[in-house]
């Protein structure tokens, strides 16, 4: 079921000031800040190579990056993301085994216009599992 490493997603406060740094600092190539207004972020893209770094920066007060912020002032490390072949699947043998999917369950379209959930960090060694349809 589970897929390659799509991304792992880090919280920050200033998403330009972090930007810079992998761009400045690191010689990263960064993608141009996009808006998800239905996610409540602005998201930039690190490319690795082999895999991404996503920045996340609040947008908007009903952000669930600002309440992250909130106990994170200086930002970190928010969710991975792993790929899988098929999501509706996979969400389905995931709640049978018993994790939490957050939300109603429904995937929503994600930064790579792909459908995206959410699985409870509880459930994952305490680290918040995003699962993206490959």
């Amino acid at each position: 079921m589970l897929g390659r490493l799509n991304h792992v997603a880090i919280a920050v406060p200033d998403l330009a000031a972090a930007s810079a740094i992998y761009r400045d600092t690191l010689g990263a190539k960064v993608s141009a800040p996009q808006a998800m207004p239905e996610h409540g972020v602005t998201v930039v893209f690190i490319d690795t190579g082999n895999s991404k770094i996503e920045l996340l920066e609040p947008l908007g007060e009903g952000s669930p990056i600002a309440c992250f912020l909130e106990k994170n002032p200086a930002g970190g490390m928010h969710h991975i993301c792993y790929e899988v072949d098929d999501i509706l699947a996979a969400r389905d043998r995931l709640k049978a085994s018993g994790a939490r999917v957050l939300g109603d369950g429904t995937p929503k379209i994600g930064a790579h216009g792909k459908p995206v959930l959410f699985l409870h960090p509880k459930d994952f060694a305490g680290t918040l599992v995003e699962l993206e349809q490959a």
